[in-house]
């Protein structure tokens, strides 16, 4: 069921010549005294420090999302940076322990079947001077 509403009759005017010109007259009139305001210096002063104002006002809400977006990309570089180093680190750490004197030793001789030359098995061999060319 349907909701039920009375209202009231409403008043209907005729528009006649009079009343269109009494409200253009007065609509006239009140531009008028507002442009007449507008030209006015203190008033010109005052909306030129609005739209200064206002202009500012766009420049730092401008800044502030430049600002937080490349924080954002800041610490999103950063986190990177920090995984990169730790890679870094772990790179050096194994290539520490590859190349450690001991297990070149040890893959020499257990693949390569190479041992340590005694004394006997040296030979020095003398460079030629450097002037007898």
């Amino acid at each position: 069921m349907g909701a039920v509403t009375i209202e009231r009759p409403t008043r209907t005017s005729k528009l006649t010549t009079e009343t269109v010109r009494a409200g253009f007259n007065n609509a006239y009139r009140l531009s008028r005294r507002i442009f007449a305001a507008l030209g006015q210096r203190d008033v010109l002063v005052t909306m030129g420090l609005v739209a200064v104002l206002v202009a500012s006002a766009i420049g730092v809400v401008a800044s502030v999302h430049t600002n937080r977006g490349l924080f954002n990309e800041l610490s999103q570089l950063q986190g990177e940076r920090d995984g990169y180093h730790r890679e870094w680190s772990q790179l050096l750490l194994e290539q520490s322990a590859l190349s450690a004197h001991g297990r070149i030793e040890r893959l020499a001789s257990d693949q390569l079947g190479l041992v340590v030359p005694g004394k006997q098995d040296i030979v020095l061999v003398q460079l030629p001077a450097q002037g007898s060319r």
